[in-house]
Parts: C-alpha cells; sequence; structure tokens
C-alpha cells in the first residue's frame, strides 16, 4: 500500500477500517480460543464426575467382594483385606480426580494465542505508525 500521494484523511480512513477488521479478527480468534478451553474443562469435567461416580460403588464392591476373598480363604485377616483393597482402590479413583481436575485449570482457559497475536499486531501497528509518520516527515 502506497502512502505517497494520498492524503491525510484517507490514510487515516485506511488505518481506522484496517484496525477494526483487525480487531474483529482478534475476537474471532479470542472466542475460538475460549471455545476450545471451555470444551477441554467439559471434557475434565466429565472425567472428574466418572472418577467419582465410580469411585463410591467400586469402593463398595470390591472392598466387600475383595475382603470376603481373602478372609475366606484364610490368607488374611478381615482388617489387612479391607485395607489392601481400599487402598488400591483409592489410588485408581485418585488418579482419575487428579487427572479430570488437571483439565479444568483456569490457565486452560486463557486465550494465550490470541494474547501472542494481539501483541504482535500490536507491533507490527507501531512499526507502521512509525514508517507513516517518517514518510509524512519526510514529504
Amino acid at each position: 500500500m502506497s502512502v505517497i500521494g494520498r492524503s491525510l484523511p484517507d490514510i487515516f480512513s485506511d488505518l481506522v477500517a484496517q484496525f477494526t477488521l483487525l480487531v474483529q479478527k482478534e475476537a474471532q480468534l479470542a472466542r475460538a480460543e475460549v471455545s476450545e478451553g471451555i470444551g477441554r474443562a467439559t471434557t475434565g469435567l466429565g472425567f472428574v464426575i466418572g472418577g467419582a461416580v465410580l469411585l463410591i460403588p467400586a469402593l463398595v464392591v470390591l472392598l466387600n467382594a475383595a475382603v470376603a476373598a481373602l478372609t475366606e480363604r484364610g490368607h488374611l485377616a478381615p482388617y489387612w483385606s479391607a485395607l489392601i483393597v481400599g487402598g488400591v482402590v483409592l489410588i485408581l479413583g485418585l488418579a482419575l480426580l487428579a487427572f479430570g481436575s488437571s483439565r479444568l485449570r483456569p490457565a486452560n482457559m486463557i486465550p494465550s494465542r490470541t494474547i501472542h497475536q494481539f501483541q504482535r499486531d500490536a507491533s507490527v501497528a507501531k512499526d507502521q505508525f512509525k514508517d507513516s509518520d517518517e514518510l509524512h516527515r519526510a514529504a
């Protein structure tokens, strides 16, 4: 785009139009990125809920079955059987909760690509304004 031979109002009008278009595109990018983050959070919430729902019946069923089996065979006392089975199920449940809650972190919702793009655009706009100002002074 040539600046020479154009009036200052034309240049300013183009600048405003391009800036408006840039802001619209950046807003679209931000919306898309936030939607991605919400999608990840929804998946994370599903894992958290799934983990919580599976923990309760798993603990009850597995503890009862394992305690009964280990006690019946005579290998361990009932309290040792309950402790072993309960510990294993607890570790699995905590792993599911940790995985799901890691997807719910607020940092996952920040539109970092859009922020980076805004910074780059601001830098380019500054450079263009400097170049335009220098051309205008030279003319």
